[in-house]
């Protein structure tokens, strides 16, 4: 592992850590619910719609 990281690190990258949400926690879980049905019952949330299909190329995922 060492000899790996250290030809990543030759090669100009650099170790980084990412946290993330622990999905199986219920309590993370519970508030992502939470927190889609307010976005969902967001005044805008129509407009914003419309405007991801009408701007994003969705040729990729045909």
């Amino acid at each position: 592992m060492a000899a790996r990281r250290e030809r990543l690190r030759a090669s100009g990258l650099r170790p980084i850590q990412h946290w993330v949400p622990d999905l199986r926690d219920p309590k993370v879980r519970a508030d992502l619910r939470r927190q889609a049905k307010l976005m969902a019952r967001h005044p805008d949330n129509e407009a914003v719609d419309a405007w991801i299909e009408a701007t994003y190329d969705w040729s990729e995922w045909k």
